[in-house]
């Protein structure tokens, strides 16, 4: 969602590293294109002044840092005021109720209640048993929504048949919760597609009667600016405790994100990312403003990696590597894995690589995910024993292979051939990793004595 932001940013911090130092001469061009960016970026017109005035501040007052590289200089002033504009620091949940009292807010539309089966998922990662409540009785989609999204993530959703009384519902979700172990409940509200004095009067009534420990307000980030007024309604009315922003990896232009916090005085708390049920995120003011200058977010991406991979099935993969016993199967399995980190586009996007900007970015991702993607139909068009035993593949099963998945016989040669490489290169770390530990190999005095993978 950033990207264009981004990619401006990293231009502008280009262009002034010819500098010898900062001075108020050779900046006023920085600071001009630093404002234009912002502002093309729907970023509210209130934050882009303060963003400026501080960022002028700094870049040209006393705190600028000597001896150090301007361009550098610049990216630290940049970096820093960014994370302050975004809320400074990471805001987790308070659930310490009993049971944990949660209550999504937002408009219709903003994808309130796919984050509330989302936050539910993240909950139960972490330990938690959550429950979550359909408490929408004025649209009954809304609660099919909800069971339907319960189902897909094993989550219990709490309903009261033919009620339309709110506080009924949360008052019995309560009980249920305590009755049947469940320690955090997720009220799912009703959304309209415009704020009104009826919704508000009813969120109220559920604040005042049940006084829950986060009030979540959801916001589309493809909102922009008029995300800034959604914010400040629902936190004049509620005094929420944090927001959600859904669709962060949209084709938006990244104002909400940048606006939100100051205008509402709330931290963001979690981000969606993407459609899946599992795409809910802890937000980190510091890595995103990382990712925004293009420094990558390696903490986020090392966290994902915990999470998605399986820790026997590496010691497995391992030792088939030491045995050069690598089959199609476990690279279908390993490529599975890799799908669950999300999109490539995202994973580069957590990468430092300097210089790469959006249309790069796109071509890369577009490219490897048409590799995937071969590769997959592929090893589909094997049978089992080719899967397994990828040295019995000879010229006659080729060519079915390749009739089976659409390739021609020269592309299906190529993807065998870079298969081999890639068994005989973790072949050759596995015996050079036995080596060392066997003392038959000394490890270079540059390496500081350490076995680099």
């Amino acid at each position: 969602m950033f990207d264009n932001l981004s990619d401006k940013l990293q231009e502008i911090i280009k262009k002034a590293s010819g500098n010898s130092k900062l001075t108020e001469e050779n900046m006023q061009d920085a600071l001009r294109e630093v404002r234009r960016a912002l502002l093309e970026a729907d970023v509210s017109l209130k934050v882009v002044k303060l963003f400026m005035t501080n960022l002028k501040e700094k870049a040209l007052g006393e705190e600028v840092l000597n001896g150090v590289n301007p361009t550098q200089q610049l990216v630290k002033i940049v970096h820093d005021e960014l994370v302050s504009i975004l809320g400074n620091e990471n805001s987790p949940l308070d659930l310490s109720g009993h049971p944990g009292l949660i209550m999504m807010l937002g408009l219709q539309g903003s994808g309130k209640t796919t984050s509330a089966a989302k936050l539910a998922v993240k909950l139960k990662k972490e330990g938690k048993n959550p429950l979550l409540v359909a408490a929408d009785v004025y649209r009954p989609a809304a609660i099919t929504q909800l069971k339907t999204l319960g189902e897909q993530t094993q989550t219990h959703v709490f309903t009261v048949e033919g009620s339309t009384n709110v506080q009924q519902i949360v008052s019995g979700s309560i009980d249920y919760a305590k009755n049947n172990g469940y320690n955090v409940v997720i009220i799912d509200t009703a959304g309209r597609l415009q704020i009104d004095n009826e919704m508000m009067a009813e969120l109220l009534l559920i604040d005042r009667a049940f006084h829950p420990q986060e009030k979540l307000l959801v916001i589309d980030s493809m909102l922009g600016q008029q995300a800034v007024s959604v914010a400040e309604n629902f936190n004049t009315q509620l005094d929420i405790t944090g927001i959600i922003l859904t669709k962060l990896d949209g084709d938006s232009r990244g104002g909400a994100a940048l606006s939100v916090v100051h205008s509402s005085g709330k931290p963001i708390k979690l981000t969606g990312t993407g459609e899946k049920l599992d795409a809910l995120s802890d937000f980190h003011p510091s890595r995103m403003a990382d990712r925004i200058l293009g420094m990558g977010d390696i903490v986020s991406l090392v966290e994902k990696a915990q999470e998605v991979f399986d820790e026997k099935q590496a010691k497995e993969f391992e030792k088939k590597m030491e045995k050069a016993q690598f089959s199609y199967n476990d690279f279908l399995k390993m490529q599975k894995q890799m799908k669950m980190f999300g999109s490539m586009e995202n994973i580069l996007g957590m990468l430092p690589i300097p210089g790469l900007n959006r249309d790069t970015k796109e071509t890369i991702a577009n490219e490897g995910e048409k590799q995937m993607k071969k590769v997959e139909s592929f090893i589909s068009s094997m049978t089992p024993e080719e899967r397994a035993n990828p040295n019995i593949i000879n010229t006659s099963r080729k060519r079915r292979i390749a009739q089976g998945c659409g390739l021609p016989i020269s592309e299906v040669n190529q993807i065998i051939s870079q298969f081999d490489q890639m068994r005989q290169m973790m072949k050759g770390f596995s015996d050079i990793k036995q080596k060392v530990k066997k003392g038959k190999l000394k490890i270079p005095k540059n390496l500081g004595g350490r076995f680099p993978f």
